[in-house]
């Protein structure tokens, strides 16, 4: 029932994606080079997609997973979204030395939530709750007629791999894919998924219960490429994390019914950063000066309207970051890919022919030197524009996780010391090491 692009695609691993989609830009620019050790933690001198918005007479909503800075400074709240509902860190219950660490102890069921600064108790499955407060939020806006936009986001199916419950499991325990019975992680995994799609399905019945299901532009996508690709990888090369199509290709559904077509394939090569033009546009929000140069995506309103327009070609950028702490200078090639709409050259040394061998097998960099040096030239310019904007590079988080530090502050049930690391435990690992 949607308008599905077939090519689109996003960062290799999560925070990167999310920094691109909040500025249009790509995430290094952001100095977002990874998803921890402050590496994760977005500019503040950006200007963020709720804020456009926002010029243009819109009310946002954040409802699951942030991971763009867990500092008040870099809280949601700080960067345009007036309603605010989310867990710390990359995941519920991750904690990691510095900034980035969610609430003491939390698990998926029953987890401690930061509702508009204030941490919440609450009962029930992690996604099922983001969903919940997110229509209760939407219905809000409806009964008053406020346009909005509703970011919600939930941490599953990320690891940990813990099933909404067993009514679940038996959907998928001793079954089979490929041929490979799935383990019990599968089994999780493939739960968590089958319960975004139930809530997925029930936001959407709640926007037609509203009346306002034809005046919502409703998007779903990923924050990076498959997992547990073990079992079925789509004849993909790579999987989250890696710089292969198989690392950042993503769903990519449009619905909005009588606006923009239904039950339509669009294969224009697409990317999260477009997201942001799109809908400033759609929003008839008026892009500052500082706006206009900071978005390097396009407006996919062309497509929307008509699938098959003309999209003229492009270069992108696909690098997974995630070096060691002052190694960014010599990581120019390690990870990297440069593609156009038909070749893709990866770390420098091997180059793909998408056309005809999307599973990238089989390198023919020899044949094709005039696109080799056409991506290297771009990728050179890239890097020295984009080398200066890796802000986070030297960063030092606090010595607490801010997060345990608000959350004990409110209760008063744990220590929030300066040697401590983060857990409550003394701090005995080095800095930029991780759990």
């Amino acid at each position: 029932e949607s308008l599905r692009f077939t090519d689109f695609h996003v960062s290799p691993t999560c925070a990167p994606t999310r920094s691109a989609i909040m500025t249009g830009r790509h995430e290094f620019k952001n100095g977002v080079t990874h998803t921890i050790h402050e590496r994760e933690r977005m500019t503040l001198e950006a200007v963020t997609l709720p804020q456009v918005l926002k010029s243009a007479g819109y009310t946002t909503g954040i409802f699951g997973k942030w991971h763009l800075g867990d500092e008040d400074p870099y809280q949601p709240n700080r960067r345009g979204f007036d309603e605010v509902f989310i867990h710390g860190a990359g995941g519920i219950g991750q904690s990691y030395v510095g900034s980035c660490g969610d609430a003491p102890g939390n698990k998926y069921f029953d987890p401690a939530i930061r509702h508009n600064g204030t941490f919440i108790k609450t009962q029930g499955y992690c996604t099922d709750l983001f969903f919940a407060q997110a229509k209760k939020w939407i219905g809000a806006q409806a009964k008053v007629g406020k346009p909005f936009f509703a970011y919600i986001t939930p941490n599953a199916p990320h690891g940990p791999l813990v099933s909404p419950g067993p009514q679940y499991d038996a959907l998928y325990s001793g079954k089979a894919i490929n041929g490979q019975k799935l383990n019990d992680g599968a089994v999780a995994y493939y739960s968590m998924i089958t319960n975004i799609d139930e809530n997925v399905g029930s936001l959407r019945q709640e926007l037609k219960s509203l009346g306002i299901a034809n005046d919502t532009l409703l998007i779903f996508i990923s924050d990076n490429g498959g997992t547990h690709t073990r079992y079925f990888k789509a004849e993909q090369r790579g999987q989250k994390g890696s710089m292969y199509q198989g690392g950042t290709r993503s769903p990519a559904f449009w619905n909005w019914p009588g606006k923009i077509p239904s039950g339509v394939d669009c294969t224009a090569l697409t990317v999260h950063i477009d997201i942001y033009r799109t809908l400033a546009e759609l929003a008839g929000a008026n892009l500052s000066d500082k706006s206009q140069q900071q978005a390097e995506g396009r407006s996919m309103l062309p497509l929307l309207e008509y699938p098959q327009s003309e999209w003229a070609e492009r270069t992108l950028i696909t690098h997974v970051g995630r070096w060691q702490r002052g190694a960014a200078e010599k990581s120019k090639f390690a990870k990297c890919a440069i593609r156009n709409s038909r070749y893709s050259l990866v770390e420098n040394k091997a180059l793909y022919d998408l056309k005809t061998d999307p599973g990238e097998s089989t390198n023919v960099i020899e044949s094709h030197p005039e696109v080799v040096a056409q991506l290297r030239h771009a990728y050179d310019i890239w890097w020295q524009e984009t080398l200066p904007l890796m802000v986070n590079e030297d960063a030092v988080g606090p010595p607490v996780n801010p997060f345990k530090a608000a959350y004990w502050r409110q209760f008063g049930d744990g220590p929030a010391k300066a040697d401590d690391d983060g857990n409550g435990n003394p701090n005995r690992k080095k800095r930029g090491s991780s759990r």
